[in-house]
């Protein structure tokens, strides 16, 4: 945020801002949400009459808004105060909630899902931008290892509460559930949230807008449609490209508009090395994160027959070990740099992914399990290192956009590799009944397969990891005085 920061308060090294305190458990709540659905699909599929494919949309669709409007905040976060941006996001997020309650038909369910996504979309940049401004250089990495933990573990534990709430009855209840709890925390947290820096008067180029969201929707789209058999290949790769042309166009106008001087998305972040890196890695970890969060339900509810219930309670080890060890991997960033952290966990995370492509009928639920924990744990220690690192090479003026675009690609990575793994789950168990197998071996097939292919892509995480750096030159001596 290039706003003008009045003199702050003076932050007592070690506390963590009440500002950046209540944006965490905000940003918690309304990023919940996105993976709230997955575990609800099969009792969609029921409940609306519509097909896998189209069930998967709640959870896309979200990802998509996300990914189309978050590049819109850097610009909007300039023009209104940490207040107004505040109340603007909790309440948007609040009436696409109450749509989604109320949802008589699935478009109706899918219009509410568009606009809870609005308001989150908006969330996370203020959470990242106000906490660069406000938060001193040597406690960022501890307090990033927190916000790492709302961003990263709640949709983690998605899939667990939304077991838990489907256990006593419909999937409304899971948007009923969210309604008090945002209520409250939007109330209580607009008593209590300062504002910081001052607004300013910016033009915003709503061509960028428009090729920024036809791009990359249109993108995830197309490759969503991969996976339904009944759908047109030549129209799918159509589209495809069609997005990425768009996507081609939306990155020669911001080259033109930093000429000029306001670019929706400042793409000079991208030549600092260590932030590019980073962005990389990210993006394909929350695609294997994203990917193995959408298959698991299905293979433990439609092959194992477990209730959604189960399902929860079987993946939330993984989410609470995650959290658990966001801050603790804060801590060890601080002292001893990344260097023991990312390379080991990208390590982890494909051998977690491969372990998984063993699925089968008779799995021993013990092993899913160890898989989906040693997953969680790798993502969790590389995530805040990684966060830290990115955004911490980065000059103040460019804050806004570098979180506005971890923010755009997180979403891209994690539609696309839902998008993906279904894809390929579908299209090999389609083939093999084809060619007369039976539904159940041809369904595990098609699992194994959409692992493998996510463990493919994850291990280039393992070369990019060897390529960062282990700290940020500059803050290297300022860092370690200021923790020990």
């Amino acid at each position: 945020m290039s706003a003008v920061t009045p003199e702050r308060p003076a932050v007592r090294a070690g506390r963590t801002p009440t500002v950046v305190r209540l944006l965490v458990l905000a940003t918690f709540v309304v990023i919940l949400n996105e993976t709230l659905m997955i575990n609800a699909i099969p009792r969609l599929m029921d409940s609306l009459k519509i097909t896998e494919q189209a069930a998967q949309w709640v959870s896309t669709a979200f990802m998509l808004t996300m990914a189309a409007v978050i590049p819109v905040t850097g610009w909007f976060l300039q023009r209104v105060t940490t207040r107004q941006a505040y109340a603007i996001a909790m309440s948007v997020f609040l009436i696409g909630t109450a749509i989604s309650a109320v949802a008589p038909v699935f478009e109706v369910l899918l219009f509410g899902r568009i606009v809870q996504a609005s308001g989150t979309a908006v969330m996370m940049p203020l959470l990242m931008t106000t906490l660069m401004t406000v938060v001193p250089e040597q406690d960022r990495g501890r307090v990033m290892g927190n916000v790492t933990l709302a961003i990263s573990v709640a949709p983690a534990l998605g899939p667990t509460v939304s077991g838990l709430i489907l256990q006593a009855g419909s999937w409304r209840l899971l948007f009923v559930a969210v309604l008090p709890i945002a209520g409250l925390v939007g109330f209580f947290g607009l008593r209590k949230v300062e504002n910081i820096g001052e607004p300013q008067v910016s033009s915003i180029d709503w061509f960028s807008v428009v090729v920024a969201a036809l791009g990359f929707g249109g993108l995830v789209y197309g490759l969503s449609l991969f996976g339904d058999v009944t759908s047109n290949t030549g129209v799918n790769i159509g589209i495809v490209v069609a997005g990425a042309v768009a996507i081609t166009v939306f990155v020669i106008r911001q080259l033109k508009l930093q000429r000029d001087g306001a670019p929706l998305l400042d793409l000079r972040t991208l030549r600092q090395r260590t932030y590019t890196l980073s962005l990389a890695i990210m993006a394909i970890g929350f695609l294997a994160m994203m990917g193995s969060m959408i298959l698991l339900p299905l293979y433990l509810q439609n092959l194992r027959g477990l209730s959604p219930l189960e399902t929860g309670l079987l993946v939330m080890p993984g989410g609470l070990a995650m959290g658990l060890l966001g801050p603790t991997a804060g801590k060890i960033y601080d002292r001893f740099g990344s260097r023991p952290l990312v390379l080991p966990s990208a390590i982890g995370m494909v051998l977690a992914l491969l372990g998984l492509t063993q699925v089968s009928a008779t799995m021993p639920y013990w092993q899913v399990l160890g898989l989906h924990v040693l997953l969680m744990l790798s993502l969790a220690a590389m995530f805040t290192p990684v966060f830290t690192l990115g955004m911490g090479a980065l000059p103040p003026h460019l804050y806004s956009h570098g979180s506005s675009m971890l923010g755009t690609f997180q979403q891209v990575a994690a539609a696309f590799g839902t998008a993906l793994t279904v894809t390929v789950m579908s299209s090999r168990a389609t083939h093999l009944v084809a060619d007369g197998a039976a539904p159940v071996p041809a369904q595990i097939s098609g699992l194994s397969l959409a692992f493998l292919v996510a463990a493919v892509i994850a291990l280039v995480t393992v070369f990019i990891a060897v390529k960062l750096p282990n700290r940020l030159p500059h803050t290297d001596g300022a860092e370690a005085s200021a923790h020990h």
